[in-house]
């Protein structure tokens, strides 16, 4: 059985490093924020000016001044920093992010990323997404693995305007969690109850698998 958003979410934050400062973008990425281990400390950044991002508020604790990228409110851990979206870009342009996590349309085998448009769908703007793959240290993809219609998402090449070029570096799915590299997707975990066939059938690109490919713990 594939997993849920908020499992996904569970498995991104086994990513965070102490220390790490990291930008979580709008949908699942933003999720983790509620996970993350309570024996490291990373500072969570949105890209609106928000550095010390903590889990989604309770409803006692919503206040509506304190949101995200996502207009979503939030909360502000210990430490937190406020400031404008000049400054944050700044920071994000100027390489002080660790991780970057965020979603995507499609990503390829060479690791490029198409995120921000299809053609003849209403879009708000680009976003920024572009400033994030360029700038981060490292860079995660999470998204489901196929589309609604069944449709691989991990495809040899992107078909889609791109986001970024050559940066992926591991994607993290509903059905596995998957590096990128030397020109392909290398399986490193799948989900409980998901058959590594199932994940083969769902990767349009090259798949490189290892036996006795493990579980995803959480």
């Amino acid at each position: 059985m594939s997993l849920s958003r908020e499992q996904i979410a569970m498995r991104v934050a086994q990513e965070f490093s102490d220390g790490d400062y990291v930008n979580l973008g709008i949908g699942i990425p933003t999720l983790a924020a509620n996970y993350v281990h309570r024996d490291i400390e990373v500072m969570l950044q949105s890209e609106n000016g928000l550095l010390g991002m903590g889990p989604y508020p309770t409803e006692e604790q919503v206040d509506a001044d304190m949101t995200n990228a996502g207009k979503e409110t939030v909360t502000a851990s210990k430490g937190a920093s406020i400031f404008s979206s000049a400054e944050s870009f700044a920071m994000i342009r100027g390489g002080h992010v660790d991780l970057t996590v965020l979603g995507a349309f499609e990503v390829d085998v060479s690791g490029s990323i198409a995120s921000w448009m299809i053609p003849g769908k209403l879009i708000k703007g680009m976003g920024g997404a572009m400033d994030l793959v360029a700038g981060a240290r490292n860079i995660i993809v999470t998204m489901t693995h196929a589309d609604k219609h069944g449709n691989s998402k991990l495809l040899d090449s992107c078909t889609l305007p791109l986001t970024g070029v050559n940066c992926i570096n591991r994607i993290i799915t509903d059905l596995a969690v998957i590096e990128v590299k030397d020109g392909a997707f290398h399986l490193k975990e799948k989900a409980p109850d998901v058959t590594v066939e199932e994940i083969k059938s769902k990767t349009a690109g090259k798949l490189i698998i290892t036996e006795n490919t493990p579980d995803m713990s959480f």
